[in-house]
């Protein structure tokens, strides 16, 4: 397993990150104790969870997926770098949400219960909550950091100019400045290379790219002429997601086109598709999910794989296009 640095710390982590959304949701707790182990085996140290997953649950089972690692947890937490969000719905009442003093406070106080644990490496905003003033969510996070229960904090899902906004607050305010971003990224979405990874090369943020397979499309598995199988694609909340970002007769084409190029390779696409998000040399560790071990496998092997120049070049002239396009996707 390489090691990166974050950003402009001096941490080091994994250069890949194990996600838990699945976890509660599409595995159980026993098989996602054997997500963890197998990941663990094979050097990844960093963890990567939410409290409002499993995505896809329903409002009771939101921060089960905290509980699962928690549990898996004991005995080796000085082992591992872990890092959580918040701003999601967490209840009924309408501050039991969003990125106010009052919840943030209150949901890193539930969240450490959960993770059994008194505090978190990286403690992330879900997504932008534009309702609550940027100064007062970063008051709040300072707050947190300054009592020891997140070391460092970042964002996730936020527009390039709210992030240099509040980056710029923060360092107005003399408050504890987000020090990584974690967005989506892979070959059919690369819109954050316009905005995004500039800015993060600029004031030197980690970087932390999710859904490196575009929820499992990239693959190969799936087929735009039968109705996509039960899974990431199909249940609940998360399955309307990745249908509007993905299930698109675009994608299907473009994943055609790449089926041919990789196999020249000899290798999974899985594998080609997270070296290829690995390869970009803003990227500090590339978040993977699976639902059973043995998905890890084919995922991993790109932590060794070194993409042939040639083969990088076909892929982003291939994937140009990605670049552009509806950001709602």
């Amino acid at each position: 397993m390489q090691y990166r640095k974050f950003g402009h710390t001096g941490l080091s982590v994994s250069s890949v990150c194990l996600g838990t959304m699945t976890f509660g949701f599409q595995s159980d707790e026993g098989v996602s104790h054997r997500i963890m182990d197998k990941a663990f085996e094979a050097g990844v140290t960093f963890f990567d969870t939410a409290n409002i997953y499993p995505l896809g649950g329903g409002p009771t089972e939101v921060g089960q997926t905290e509980e699962i690692v928690g549990r898996w947890l004991k005995g080796k937490r000085q082992q591992v770098v872990l890092a959580t969000k918040a701003v999601g719905k967490m209840g009924p009442l309408p501050w039991e949400q969003g990125a106010s003093r009052r919840h943030l406070l209150d949901a890193i106080d539930a969240s450490l219960r959960r993770l059994g644990t008194d505090y978190v490496d990286l403690y992330q905003l879900h997504w932008d909550d534009p309702d609550t003033p940027l100064d007062e969510t970063l008051a709040a996070l300072d707050t947190i950091v300054r009592s020891g229960r997140a070391r460092y904090v970042g964002v996730s899902n936020f527009l390039a100019y709210r992030l240099a906004k509040a980056l710029g607050r923060a360092d107005l305010l003399g408050v504890t400045r987000f020090v990584s971003v974690q967005p989506r990224y892979n070959l059919l979405f690369r819109q954050i290379e316009r905005e995004l990874l500039p800015l993060a090369a600029e004031e030197e943020l980690a970087v932390l790219p999710y859904n490196p397979l575009a929820g499992g499309l990239l693959t190969g598995k799936h087929r735009n002429d039968v109705p996509p199988p039960e899974g990431r694609f199909t249940v609940g909340t998360a399955g309307e997601v990745y249908q509007t970002r993905y299930w698109h007769e675009r994608e299907f084409a473009t994943i055609e086109a790449l089926r041919k190029i990789v196999a020249k390779t000899g290798l999974p696409m899985s594998t080609i598709a997270v070296a290829w998000v690995l390869a970009n040399p803003l990227v500090t560790s590339t978040i993977l999910g699976a639902s059973r071990p043995e998905q890890l496998t084919d995922t991993l092997a790109a932590v060794d794989l070194m993409l042939d120049p040639a083969l990088k070049s076909t892929l982003d002239e291939l994937t140009h296009e990605y670049r552009f396009g509806d950001a709602t996707r």
